[in-house]
């Protein structure tokens, strides 16, 4: 069996300073989606055996560029089985994540892989993301989970209208792959992107784009 260092080997590649603490929850996450996958298929089959590249430095993309700090909200929206929110609530501890999804099954494999590595920054819900109320955030993100008119229309009314961080206003964040000329051209927004492969050159991220729209 693969030694844990091992397992965060491409983690580690590119982040040098996790505590104690913080690896030791990146490495749970092997084992607990392995057993979680067995009862629910919350991570693609064929990818299991790449979680830590394809899953846990996809998500973490967005900590290499958005250096999150002390009382941000941020809100995951489509988390699936907790992709990004999960790494990035392992990352900044003192930031806040609500993990949102309207799969149940889904959100009980999310409190369940939180609650079973103590992640205490992170919170719930069960439902769409147009059945959130009486909250606001800083920040949404999202993997892959809409067209980005449709994500941006969720998140807008969600999010804080103001400057939380020097580098950038609040705002959307998302992760999607492929040729997005025409999703773009269709959202009628301008997203600030960036090639995932120019922050992580890796074989899995050619393609991969993390897109950025400020409110």
């Amino acid at each position: 069996m693969e030694k844990p260092q091992g397992k965060l080997e491409v983690i580690l590649k590119y982040f040098s300073d996790f505590t104690p603490t913080q690896l030791g929850q990146l490495e749970k996450l092997d084992d607990l989606y392995r057993d979680w996958n067995e009862k629910i298929n919350v991570i693609s089959r064929k990818d299991i055996d790449a979680l830590y590249v394809k899953h846990v430095l996809h998500s973490l993309s967005i900590a290499a560029e958005f250096p999150f700090h002390s009382g941000i909200e941020i809100m995951d929206m489509g988390t699936g089985g907790g992709f990004p929110g999960i790494p990035l609530a392992i990352f900044f501890p003192e930031v806040h994540f609500h993990l949102v999804d309207s799969i149940g099954k889904k959100i009980h494999v999310v409190r369940e892989v939180a609650s079973a590595i103590g992640l205490s920054n992170l919170s719930t819900h069960h439902g769409r993301v147009e059945s959130v109320r009486g909250r606001k955030f800083d920040f949404a993100v999202s993997r892959a989970v809409a067209p980005l008119k449709d994500l941006w229309s969720w998140a807008r009314p969600l999010l804080r209208n103001e400057r939380k961080m020097e580098s950038h206003k609040n705002g959307l964040i998302c992760l999607k792959g492929g040729d997005l000329s025409a999703e773009i051209a269709e959202s009628r927004l301008r997203p600030h992107m960036r090639e995932i492969s120019s922050i992580f050159p890796e074989p899995e991220f050619e393609d991969k784009y993390l897109l950025y729209i400020p409110v």
